[in-house]
């Protein structure tokens, strides 16, 4: 199932997408502050990956692939996990560095949110990122999403510490700010 935007559509990963990942992956501008350094993802491991997927309707995690809808060249991935069904979810977007700073990341996160409050249902959507990557934190925030929790000194990214940042967006916030859209699943109650 495709998604689109306005500039970018998000669509299922290919077999053919896997060079491109494998470069997203290796790449430390985009991968830096990644438990799983250094990087050295190879094509028979994302072959592998890609075969061993598994068949389910009941899918915890997912993977897109950003390309632009003109040309339809690929410009970045975007996955979940975590999925707590009508509850929560964690996503990540990742948008090669040429492609960064032309409204591409913004697109491509904004598709994520409705699919996630639209079609999931889901009470409030979560992304990690670092205060080394003040692009990412913008770009959340131009999307509602606000720091909820902070770990102070917890990324160690090009010699310097940074703090660990989970930030998120509850469903009522983001129906606040998309007054064109009518909420179809009623919140949960508070605690």
């Amino acid at each position: 199932m495709a998604l689109e935007g306005t500039v970018v559509r998000l669509r299922e990963e290919r077999e053919t997408d896997l060079p491109f990942l494998v470069g997203m992956r290796n790449d430390l501008e985009t991968q830096a502050w990644s438990k799983s350094l250094p990087p050295d993802f190879t094509l028979p491991m994302y072959r592998q990956r890609f075969s061993e997927r598994a068949f389910s309707f009941d899918r915890q995690e997912g993977r897109f692939m950003v390309e632009t809808l003109e040309g339809q060249e690929l410009v970045g991935y975007a996955g979940f996990y975590g999925l707590e069904p009508r509850l929560s979810v964690i996503y990540g977007l990742a948008i090669a560095g040429r492609f960064q700073e032309r409204g591409i990341g913004l697109d491509a996160q904004e598709i994520l949110l409705r699919f996630f409050f639209e079609e999931l249902g889901l009470q409030v959507v979560r992304i990690f990122t670092h205060s080394g990557n003040p692009a990412m934190v913008r770009l959340a925030e131009k999307s509602g999403l606000r720091i909820g929790i902070r770990y102070r000194q917890a990324v160690f990214q090009k010699g310097r510490l940074f703090d660990n940042l989970t930030m998120d967006i509850l469903r009522e916030e983001y129906y606040a700010r998309h007054p064109e859209l009518r909420d179809h699943f009623p919140s949960l109650p508070a605690p």
